[in-house]
């Protein structure tokens, strides 16, 4: 009956850490970038959308289906990193034990 108890314990131990966790990161702000940093977009720790940077140069009417494609590379850019980062803090939690494969804390 200790085990449980102690187990119990350390849950709700791991509970906080993960709330305290989820609050940094949604606190942070990632970037990711396209087009050699013609384009840089923001995210915050639940990956939404905080800021775009466009370079002038980019702002030509023609340019346009290019300036598209840069966006979406920047943003997947910063979304790679997010998740990576997602996943550093994951490690940090559980001590570096292993979750079964497609468990997913978030």
């Amino acid at each position: 009956m200790k085990d449980i108890m102690g187990m119990m314990k350390q849950l709700g131990q791991m509970q906080g850490r993960m709330q305290t966790l989820q609050e940094e990161l949604a606190k942070a702000e990632i970037a990711g970038q396209s087009g050699g940093g013609m384009v840089a977009v923001t995210l915050d720790g639940k990956a939404s959308l905080k800021r775009i940077t466009i370079d002038p140069s980019l702002m030509k009417p023609e340019d346009t289906e290019i300036l598209e494609d840069l966006i979406i590379a920047a943003v997947h850019d910063a979304k790679v990193k997010v998740e990576a980062a997602m996943q550093e803090k994951m490690q940090e939690l559980t001590g570096g034990l292993p979750l079964p494969p497609g468990m997913k804390l978030f």
